[in-house]
């Protein structure tokens, strides 16, 4: 085992977990034992409740331009360490080290746009009668709970932390149970950072945590990312208990390609956005709708998807179930008729024999009734089906339940634009594999990819994160009596 055993961390220290269950970590990199994370308890989840409630008072009266001052420091120490974090993320979750990289760099983006977050919430005021004035303002929830995925270890903790603790939040964070160890350096550089101990906690677990943390009566909202399965379920437990809840689920990206696009940028877009973290991530392409002749753009898709070799620029998918299942559909799309142009089933790493790999797949002939048509594969595959228009395209993206990305690529901007309008999904793209917007704009998408209100970063998150307080005064008795009074 590389690593100590995990531990939870609770009121600025890492403590044992009362329950005696445990979880071996393993990489997907090579199979290696990384370390054992516990599976905690109800007791475990309390204990974090009450550091944090603890912990509120104080910290939601800090004025912002105080709190914002952890976060200038904690970017900067992102920054100072981003060679150590991006090689655990590596480690744990199996993307490439330039991948990983990127992740770390993409937190210190979300900590700089909480930075900037005094300047994005001060409240209005308006004399609305004479001598009387209304004013709001944005105020804490109180003890609030984020529980992320095991696509990115770092990154998606970022999209939750900065703002919610810089907006006066006491935070609880459940990580994935199968990447547990990028989140605890994270807390030791908030601590580094000069957070004050209980306004961060984190309780480890599978979904009994997961379950404990809808029911809990002194935490107030719940983030979730991961699958729209587990999100469903977790946006109805959390609804019922009174809670705010966002919960990010799993997409289906379709990628629309007309026959004036060009060639080689529309294969490299693709390639990278169906291979890039091999293929697990929401906003990955795994749909392409090719318009027409476009034979020559999937033949360069073709040889750009050969260039993507496992183990060198392709990363480990997250564990074997994952890999065995990723196969499966290729399996049966084949069987089913669909054509393997580029086939990325067992490939061989030499030195990592027992890690979990899936090369990048091309398959063409897809129907859209096929399982890999409608499906989130989670892998770096790429399925192509074939229309003659562009209203057939978008009939086959609007019949998808999710709605998460769509992305058009053509040079006629007329067509993009119609595309643009009619594709039902929250981000859109034009000649872009990953229509992701960058801080100060927010990440989410619509229909069963989001279960909630608003977005779970960038300006939307202001109002899931606080609550609107409204205070009208009045100081002069001259003003007389009207309807105000």
């Amino acid at each position: 085992m590389k690593y100590a055993a995990i531990q939870n961390y609770i009121n600025g220290q890492f403590i044992s977990s009362s329950s005696d269950r445990m979880l071996d970590v393993i990489s997907p990199v090579d199979g290696s034992h990384l370390s054992t994370v516990p599976l905690s308890n109800n007791q475990d989840l309390d204990a974090a409740v009450q550091a944090a409630k603890v912990a509120f008072p104080i910290w939601s009266r800090t004025p912002i331009k105080e709190r914002v001052q952890v976060f200038f420091r904690y970017k900067a120490l992102l920054e100072k360490n981003l060679k150590e974090l991006a090689l655990l993320v590596q480690e744990e979750n199996g993307k490439t080290y330039d991948e990983a990289v990127a992740e770390i760099e993409k937190g210190a983006e979300l900590s700089e746009f909480a930075c900037s977050l005094p300047q994005l919430i001060p409240g209005e005021v308006l004399e609305v009668s004479r001598g009387v004035e209304c004013r709001t303002e944005h105020v804490p929830l109180g003890v609030v709970a984020s529980i992320v995925p095991f696509n990115f270890p770092s990154m998606v903790p970022n999209w939750t932390i900065p703002n919610a603790i810089a907006l006066g939040n006491c935070m609880i964070i459940k990580p994935s149970e199968k990447v547990p160890l990028s989140v605890g350096r994270l807390a030791d550089l908030l601590q580094e950072a000069g957070l004050p101990a209980g306004v961060f906690n984190i309780v480890h677990g599978d979904g009994d945590v997961v379950n404990a943390i809808c029911d809990h009566p002194g935490i107030e909202a719940v983030s979730f990312v991961g699958s729209t399965k587990i999100a469903k379920l977790v946006y109805q437990r959390a609804t019922s208990t009174f809670k705010r809840c966002l919960a990010l689920g799993g997409a289906k990206n379709h990628l629309i390609v007309l026959p004036d696009a060009i060639p080689s940028m529309t294969a490299q877009n693709i390639t990278a956005s169906m291979a890039g973290c091999a293929g697990q991530r929401c906003m990955a392409a795994s749909a392409m709708v090719a318009v027409g002749p476009v034979d020559h753009i999937i033949e360069k898709l073709c040889e750009e998807a050969q260039k993507v070799v496992p183990g060198k620029n392709l990363g480990a998918v997250i564990n074997r179930a994952s890999k065995e299942r990723i196969e499966r559909y290729i399996t049966e799309a084949e069987s089913q008729g669909a054509k393997v142009l580029v086939d990325g089933r067992s490939p061989k790493v030499e030195g990592k024999e027992n890690g979990t790999y899936v090369g990048p797949t091309v398959i063409d002939y897809v129907r859209p009734d096929m399982a890999i048509a409608q499906e989130e594969i989670f892998g770096p595959v790429i399925s192509i089906m074939r229309t003659n228009t562009v209203d057939e395209a978008l009939a086959i993206e609007n019949a998808n339940p999710y709605g998460n990305a769509a992305s058009v690529f053509t040079q006629n901007g007329g067509m993009a634009r119609y595309v643009m309008d009619k594709a039902s999904a929250g981000m859109v793209g034009v000649n872009v594999g990953v229509p992701v917007p960058r801080e100060p704009f927010s990440f989410g998408g619509w229909n069963e990819s989001r279960f909630g209100v608003g977005d779970i970063t960038g300006k939307s998150s202001i109002e899931f994160w606080t609550k609107l307080k409204k205070s009208t005064t009045k100081w002069n008795p001259e003003a007389g009596i009207n309807w105000m009074s």
